[in-house]
């Protein structure tokens, strides 16, 4: 009776993941096909739409700023975060379920709504931030922080924090000293899990980016919008690369997940 039920889940599982990747899998060979019309099968195969994506200028400049507001919001992210994390679960363990509210408030408040507001803030603002990747940094961190914050809480709460620097004081080391030998090390795994999972969540970002800063500073989904007009053969390849990308992403942070528990 056993082996009945986990045959019918497996089942079950299997055609759900069969279904969801019958249009992944219609997308990718159209992206190798070089002409598809109305016939069933495409009438050849090649690869000169993943040339020309990857030929195209345009196209790394795009994915050059997306990296680069990705990889500088993460990087404000784990250089104010880590800290104030620390100080919640060591000094102040009360303080916890506050965060845990506060940390929903990107959630609460609708992209849309959020990116007028600002607008409305930093339109006459006499620094430029509309128009720049600065703005963006600044909201992409605000996103990266439930993420942040819930994955390196979580290492926190594995790794006897009060213990280890009891320990760390009686053998002479300061309190940084002992935040940065002997905590920071523990939290490697769920640090990168967090950064991973933000990354590949920050990299399909829209709203914010269409909004603020838009065609200025052209990231890789506002490309991928301006380029939907023109042969579907290299929109589907765009996709397709994209698709992989964060699938990698999404792959090596499962990897390091399982490690922090």
């Amino acid at each position: 009776m056993q082996n009945a039920n986990t045959a019918f889940h497996k089942l079950v599982v299997y055609s759900i993941v069969g279904l969801m990747m019958i249009p992944i899998i219609a997308t990718f060979i159209y992206s190798i096909s070089s002409r598809w019309g109305a016939t069933i099968l495409p009438d050849g195969f090649s690869l000169q739409w993943y040339g020309q994506l990857l030929t195209d200028e345009r196209f790394l400049a795009a994915f050059g700023r997306s990296l680069f507001i990705g990889i500088s919001a993460l990087t404000l992210s784990v250089v104010l975060i880590i800290p104030a994390i620390f100080v919640v679960f060591y000094y102040f363990p009360k303080l916890d379920k506050v965060m845990n509210i506060l940390i929903l408030l990107p959630f609460a408040v609708p992209p849309v709504v959020s990116s007028v507001g600002l607008l409305q803030i930093y339109a006459d603002s006499s620094i430029p931030l509309v128009g720049t990747p600065w703005i963006l940094i600044g909201t992409y961190f605000t996103i990266a922080l439930p993420f942040m914050y819930r994955a390196i809480a979580n290492s926190f709460e594995s790794i006897n924090l009060q213990d280890l620097m009891d320990a760390a004081h009686l053998l002479g080391a300061s309190t940084t000293r002992a935040f940065l030998l002997i905590i920071l090390p523990n939290l490697r795994k769920g640090l990168m899990a967090s950064l991973f999972l933000s990354f590949s969540f920050l990299l399909g970002e829209f709203v914010f980016a269409n909004i603020l800063v838009g065609t200025r500073y052209e990231t890789l989904q506002i490309y991928l919008y301006n380029m939907r007009q023109t042969s579907g053969h290299f929109t589907s390849a765009l996709v397709m690369t994209y698709f992989l990308f964060i699938f990698l992403l999404t792959w090596l942070a499962s990897r390091f997940n399982r490690g922090i528990k």
